[in-house]
């Protein structure tokens, strides 16, 4: 019982289990947004009496086919996707370039075999080819 107790209480759970809380939440934003103001938005933009791409269907043989309820489903992807893009993907990219760039290098490439290998390395420990420190090499 005392590992399952320390499993439950893992701080990856509790981010997870929040995580999905919200997701659902902001999925249910996304869905009226496209329902309730981008549906109507662009049924007035084209001039169509009913706004509703719900109520979109055509019928072959007796099959429905409601093809305007996946169009509000691919716009509400969309925005999700673009949102996420935006929001969250974006920012988090500019923020790992800058950390990446403020960070010292500690190994570097080998010019012959193209390994890492230490900064301070003398010998490539994979080809054995000799290697000049960066402090050594000319300046151009």
């Amino acid at each position: 019982m005392g590992g399952f107790k320390q499993f439950l209480l893992r701080g990856n759970i509790v981010e997870l289990a929040v995580a999905v809380i919200v997701g659902a939440t902001f999925s249910g934003l996304v869905q009226a947004l496209v329902a309730d103001l981008i549906t109507p938005l662009i049924g007035a933009m084209t001039g169509g009496k009913n706004p509703d791409f719900a109520q979109y269907s055509f019928t072959i043989n007796g099959s429905e086919f409601k093809y305007g309820h996946f169009l509000n489903h691919l716009i509400s992807f969309l925005i999700i996707a673009a949102v996420v893009y935006w929001l969250v993907v974006t920012p988090m990219t500019k923020l790992i370039s800058l950390f990446e760039r403020d960070r010292a290098a500690t190994t570097k490439q080998c010019p012959e075999c193209l390994s890492e290998v230490p900064i301070e390395a003398r010998r490539c420990a994979h080809c054995t080819v000799e290697l000049v420190p960066e402090a050594e090499k000319p300046q151009v």
